[in-house]
Order: structure tokens, then sequence, then C-alpha cells
């Protein structure tokens, strides 16, 4: 095995490779729609509710949701526990140019069952969201963005550049263990989803593309590299003002604009070593366009709903510390253990 290992790290890899398989797979399911064309979809209802799932499901299309969201997350706990295990063991893989062989094999798995899905959709159309509420695809992933804040506390702070010293313990565990919570919140997001066509739902699909080809990568230099996975972490920005475009207007755009801009300002700024002038011109900036958009285009009441986003993401953020400092210490686990 350390052979396979010492082979496999003299392959090179670009993350535009694997940027550009992601477009492919794009293309395919593009080239496969429509998909919604010839199904009945349940009616409309008030609240938060999620429309693409059919009127009348059958077993056929639960089973083939179900097992094939299964299988999928077996297959990717097992990569990274079969990773971690080499870890554990001494074996400590280093990050790399290249790839690792479990790299590959992660690479293949998650691309038979991205083109798996693609397939059950279209033929029996129907994912995990006819079973489970919306409110469990969007909080697994908002939790996903709260521990990346922690886990980047020590490097570029949480508040204004200054660390929060409680999380240091908490992000170290994240940084070792959080491969398992975000391939899960990754794989059960996207088979809670039928595969669309629509605006959103390319935009939502392609980052969760690139989000499973991060998830792929572990143990090689592009998985820490800062400028990528600060991309990963603000493209969600991108997905949430396009998706509020599409369904609920203008004003809900601005509140996702400017409300993760705001946490934008507060904390992954400070990780890109800008100066202090540049810090405050954006500060600046973001302070003149709610000044000018709120009295105009908006209303007081609004202006104040821009600052939910930093509220929740920060208000979770130490409810995510109770319930995580029980678990590492029950663990016995240490942020100076190596």
């Amino acid at each position: 095995m350390t052979e396979q290992h010492s082979s496999s790290q003299e392959k090179t890899f670009s993350i535009w490779w694997g940027m550009a398989g992601c477009v492919a797979i794009m293309a395919v399911v593009w080239i496969v729609g429509p998909y919604s064309e010839d199904v009945v979809l349940a009616p409309y209802r008030e609240g938060f509710w999620y429309r693409w799932q059919l009127a009348e499901p059958t077993f056929w299309t639960r089973f083939t949701a179900w097992s094939g969201y299964a299988l999928h997350q077996i297959t990717a706990w097992g990569i990274i526990y079969y990773a971690q295990h080499i870890y554990a063991k001494g074996k400590k893989p280093k990050y790399t140019n290249g790839l690792h062989s479990f790299n590959i094999w992660a690479l293949a798995a998650n691309a038979f069952f991205v083109g798996l899905h693609i397939l059950q959709t279209k033929i029996w159309y129907d994912a995990t969201a006819q079973d489970v509420h919306e409110a469990t695809s969007f909080g697994s992933v908002t939790f996903m963005l709260v521990f990346i804040l922690i886990m980047e506390n020590q490097r570029r702070g949480m508040f204004f550049g200054k660390r929060a010293p409680l999380l240091k313990e908490a992000g170290a565990f994240l940084r070792r263990y959080h491969g398992y919570y975000f391939s899960w919140a990754i794989i059960y997001t996207f088979w809670y989803h039928p595969i669309e066509i629509t605006y959103g739902h390319l935009l939502g699909t392609f980052y969760i593309l690139l989000l499973i080809l991060q998830g792929s990568l572990f143990f090689t230099r592009m998985h820490i590299n800062r400028s990528w996975t600060l991309f990963l972490e603000m493209f969600v920005v991108i997905h949430a003002i396009a998706v509020a475009i599409v369904q609920q207007g203008e004003v809900a755009t601005a509140r996702f604009f400017f409300g993760f801009i705001v946490v934008f300002l507060i904390t992954q700024m400070h990780g890109l070593k800008l100066s202090v002038k540049t810090q405050w011109a954006l500060v600046a900036l973001c302070a003149v366009l709610m000044a000018l958009y709120y009295p105009a285009r908006s209303s007081v009441e609004e202006f104040y709903r821009a600052f939910q986003v930093p509220l929740m993401e920060y208000g979770l953020l130490f409810i995510l510390l109770i319930v995580l400092w029980p678990a590492y210490k029950l663990m016995g686990f240490s942020s100076e253990k190596k």
C-alpha cells in the first residue's frame, strides 16, 4: 500500500481539470433534460415548501432516490474512513500536488453516483425531498458554512481578524473530523433535489459538484488552498442571490447579498492579507451601497433584516460550540495532539 501512495503522489492534478469535469457534467445535465416535462408535480403549498416533487410518488420513485443516496453516502464515508485510518496508524498521507489512490477512488465513485442521480431523475424524477423537510437540506449546508468559520478561526480570526479563544479546540476537532459531516451535508443536499434545468437548479447543482470535487481532494494541497476554499465559501452568495431573484424578488435578493457581504467583512476578508486601507475601503463601499439602496428601494425594516444572515451564522456558531465541547472532551481530543 505504501508503494501505491508513493506512485499516486507523483501524479499531477490541476483544479482546472476538476472544474472542467464539473462543467462537462453540467453539459450532460442540460443535454439529458428536460426532466419534469412529462410529470405532474405536487400542488403548491404556503410556507417553507419545495415544489419539485411528484404529486403521486410510488415505491420505485422512493426506493431509487433513497437507495442511491444511501449507497453514495456509505461509499463516500468508507473512503474517508480509509484515508483517516491510514493517518491514525501513523502512515500519514503527505499533502501532495497530485492525487493519492483514495482521491482517485473518491473522484471515480462520486462521478458514478452523480451520473446515477441524473439517470434516476430522468426515469423516476423524485428525489428525497418527497419524504424530508426542506429545512433539512437548507440547514445541512448552513451548518457546514458555520463549521468553516470555526475551522478557520485560528488562521483569519472570527471578528475583524481577532481569534475567538474558546473556538481553538473546536476548530482543531472539526479540522480532524469535518469530512464526515461535510460529506453528509453535500451528498444529502445533492440527493434531496431532483436534477433540473431551471436557472436556480443549474447553479445549485454546479455548486454541489464543486463541493463534491473539493470533498474528493482530502490530503492534497488543493484541498487547503486558501483562494480555492474561499471561492467555494463565497459561491453560496451567488447561488442564494440567483434563487432569491427567481423566487422571492428584489427585496430578498438584497437581504441575502448584504447579509453575506457583512459576514465577509467581519470574518472572511481577514484571511486575504489585505491592507488596512483596502479593508476600510470595502467596508465603506458596503456602507455606501446600503445607504443608497435601502432609503430609495426598500425600508428601514428591511435594512435590519439584512443582518439576519450574520446573526444566524454567528448565533449558530456559539450553539455549535456548546454542542461540540462535550463531544471532543469525551473523545479525549486536544488541539495540542498531532
